[in-house]
């Protein structure tokens, strides 16, 4: 279980670390890598226009599946999934037609999380239902690449 806590933390803080300045120019993509600009062209060529930042989702996200952490990251436009021991997946979020909505790429082929309704967020906490057989999942805002406090770990590393 410790093993896979400061996995995460590690990547959350690389995560946190990458995201640069949000509010930078026009040239920020030759900070993303190429798999998440390739999944930002394919998750908003469909709507006919790209998905608008949605500051609320700003951060990195937290939760718990099948004994497993997975960590939700928004940077701008960007974000980032990462589950440990599967699927590492990038896309975009923002809103769309007055939703709060997350599209993702995931290696492997995964589609468990590919698109995300956003139902609610706080500043704490975010409720994101999935399109993929994952269904609903409640995140903790994570602060500074830091464990949220009161996260279950039950189950992890075993």
């Amino acid at each position: 279980m410790a093993a896979a806590a400061a996995g995460l933390v590690g990547a959350l803080a690389l995560a946190a670390c990458s995201g640069g300045d949000s509010g930078g120019s026009g040239g920020d993509s030759s900070a993303t890598s190429p798999g998440a600009s390739s999944a930002a062209a394919t998750a908003t060529s469909g709507s006919g226009g790209t998905a608008a930042s949605s500051d609320a989702l700003q951060g990195s996200w937290i939760t718990t599946s099948g004994g497993k952490i997975v960590a939700l990251v928004v940077t701008g436009k960007s974000a980032g999934l990462f589950e440990t021991g599967g699927s590492v997946c990038s896309g975009t979020a923002g809103e769309e037609a007055g939703m709060r909505m997350i599209h993702l790429t995931c290696t492997g082929g995964s589609k468990d999380r590919v698109t995300g309704m956003v139902d609610s967020v706080s500043k704490s906490g975010m409720k994101v239902t999935w399109s993929g057989k994952t269904g609903e999942e409640t995140y903790t805002k994570a602060e500074g690449g830091k464990l949220p406090s009161g996260l279950p770990t039950a189950g992890l590393g075993q």
